[in-house]
């Protein structure tokens, strides 16, 4: 996959439209639709960022994620909604598709490939985008996950920000 660091900001956008899809489609409350799409983009162009760079999928979906995770965790205190209603349909448009779709096609190759074909090949390639596919499945995840776990102390709505302190000392 090749990426042009002008294209980013673009790619940003439409992950944050997919993520407006799956959100309108989970029937999150919409005051929480613009948040989600910040989130979705500000994840999508983190591991675009990384890619260019040379970071390995899997890692730069790692990082992704936990944007997404870690500003989900802020976006639901200041919303007050729960962080998965953030962080689910921002994350969704980083699953490997393509991976995954090119993995079932090697699986229906080697059904029919014959013992002397160039099924050695086939098998090779369909285990790389299957455990791919896996990888960056757990990468989102954890990723998610983890910004979650780490602030669950409590109740989100207990946990108190900067912003909060803030604006009990302003008055």
């Amino acid at each position: 996959m090749s990426i042009d660091l002008l294209t980013i900001p673009e790619k940003g956008i439409w992950f944050g439209f997919a993520a407006l899809g799956f959100a309108v489609l989970f029937n999150v409350p919409s005051r929480t639709l613009i948040i989600i799409w910040l989130i979705a983009a500000a994840g999508g162009m983190a591991k675009l960022v990384l890619m260019l760079y040379g970071i390995d999928i899997v890692m730069a979906t790692f990082a992704g994620a936990t944007l997404i995770g870690i500003l989900s965790v802020s976006a639901a205190h200041n919303k007050h909604a729960p962080p998965l209603v953030f962080s689910i349909p921002a994350v969704i448009p980083m699953v490997p598709g393509v991976f995954a779709y090119r993995m079932m096609l090697g699986l229906i190759k080697l059904s029919a490939a014959k013992i002397g074909d160039d099924s050695t090949q086939i098998l090779s390639e369909t285990a790389s985008n299957g455990l791919k596919t896996l990888f960056i499945l757990m990468a989102l995840a954890v990723g998610v996950a983890i910004p979650m776990l780490i602030t669950r102390k409590e109740s989100i709505k207990k946990i108190r920000h900067k912003s909060d302190n803030q604006q009990v000392s302003d008055n």
